[in-house]
């Protein structure tokens, strides 16, 4: 049993910048790696980051390299996305979720926080 609460959303203009942030509550010990995912309109929900046991980051899209950055604190059951330069097609919803323990898939999801970048 994982819960994941994502916050840090709202309305900014472009090139702006926003810190979502994702608490994990229950049997966090059982988790590996956590990522970021979001559903743009028009498109299905794309994996956009995510950050290993070790600290280590792996891009799934290409765009936001250079300006998102991931982060985590274990001990606090929290991970960050920093947004930068933030874009017009940044814009959707943005989801946390987590892989439990040896299953190499992100089983545990929250609910989503809202991103809207617009002039």
């Amino acid at each position: 049993q994982v819960q994941l609460v994502e916050s840090g959303g709202g309305l900014v203009q472009p090139g702006d910048s926003l810190r979502l942030s994702c608490v994990a509550s229950g049997r966090t010990f059982s988790t590996d790696g956590t990522g970021w995912f979001r559903r743009t309109p028009g498109k299905e929900r794309e994996f956009v980051v995510g950050i290993s046991w070790r600290g280590f980051t792996t891009y799934g899209a290409d765009s936001v390299k250079g300006r998102f950055t991931i982060s985590g604190d274990r001990a606090k059951n929290t991970v960050y996305l920093q947004m930068n330069n933030l874009k017009p097609e940044d814009t959707g919803v943005y989801y946390c979720a987590a892989q439990r323990a040896g299953s190499g898939t992100y089983d545990f999801w929250g609910q989503g926080t809202q991103v809207t970048v617009s002039s």
